[in-house]
């Protein structure tokens, strides 16, 4: 009985896991920095222009931006106290996977050998970095990882709002 309550205990896990967003941040920032007195901010165009993706998703990540900033209090302005870059990168993913099933007289025996199975997917990461405007200095960092979606502009969409939420979820970082 316990082995079937593991058992299940364990599917159950790795069902919940697996329905998971996927992606992945990570954050960094100045720990001698005030969060609470930035309240406007402005994009830094060099940084969007120089991004390696189209405009269209260019505007969607900046929109995204706008919608969970504002949601925090700030407002856009032509005089900022914050600036913010926004940099990506794309690269395809491969995971291979050896499968070592059989039957016959040995639990790993396969008669045609172990078989393998080859996952591809563009894995994309966007940077988002706040600088002071007056000191010119970086004072926070969030670093997004997840999986494209490039077929369904709907869907596409969707996971670009999800990856910039999470992204921004922990900003302004809680003094200890």
């Amino acid at each position: 009985m316990k082995r079937l309550i593991s058992i299940v205990f364990l599917s159950l896990t790795l069902f919940l896991s697996s329905c998971s967003s996927g992606i992945r941040v990570v954050r960094d920032y100045d720990k001698e920095i005030d969060f609470t007195s930035y309240n406007t901010y402005a994009f830094h165009k060099p940084s969007v222009d120089a991004a390696k993706i189209s405009d269209l998703d260019k505007r969607r990540i900046l929109r995204a931006i706008d919608r969970e900033l504002a949601a925090k209090g700030m407002v856009k302005s032509e005089s900022p106290q914050l600036i913010i870059g926004i940099y990506t990168k794309e690269q395809e993913r491969v995971d291979i996977y050896q499968n070592y099933y059989g039957w016959g007289w040995h639990p790993y025996y396969h008669p045609f050998g172990p078989s393998s199975q080859v996952s591809r997917s563009t894995e994309g990461t966007l940077f988002i970095d706040f600088l002071d405007a007056k000191k010119k200095c970086l004072i926070w960092q969030g670093i997004g990882y997840a999986d494209l979606i490039v077929t369904d502009m709907e869907k596409k969409e969707k996971r670009i709002n999800e990856i910039v939420a999470k992204i921004l979820e922990a900003y302004p970082p809680q003094r200890d």
